[in-house]
């Protein structure tokens, strides 16, 4: 027989689950909005050093020098970021399908 409280306690279940899981969306959205600004605030400064040291190479050799070194470090800091910012992409993506797993599983018959 379908009792009125159960309904009631289905749908404060799944409530404190769309609450939990839009939390803790937004805590991953605050951390790649974080990263990317630590991202562009670093590449800012870098790029600001580069210009001042090119601004003091008196030789052609040099300047080529400072520019192959900076954009060297450029690059590796751009895929170490890029990696980082896609596994908070990852984990912000298996947060959000969480509680839709934890749905599917409680219709979803067991395997014997």
């Amino acid at each position: 027989m379908f009792k009125v409280e159960d309904f009631q306690g289905y749908g404060k279940e799944h409530f404190e689950q769309y609450v939990a899981s839009a939390t803790s969306m937004q805590h991953g959205l605050q951390a790649i909005a974080s990263a990317y600004g630590d991202y562009t605030k670093k590449s800012f400064e870098d790029t600001k050093s580069f210009v001042e040291k090119l601004s003091g190479v008196k030789s052609l050799d040099k300047a080529v020098e400072a520019q192959t070194d900076f954009a060297r470090s450029a690059y590796e800091s751009f895929v170490a970021e890029s990696h980082k910012i896609a596994g908070l992409y990852s984990d912000l993506a298996k947060q959000a399908f969480k509680p839709v797993e934890t749905i599917v599983s409680k219709f979803t018959p067991a395997a014997s």
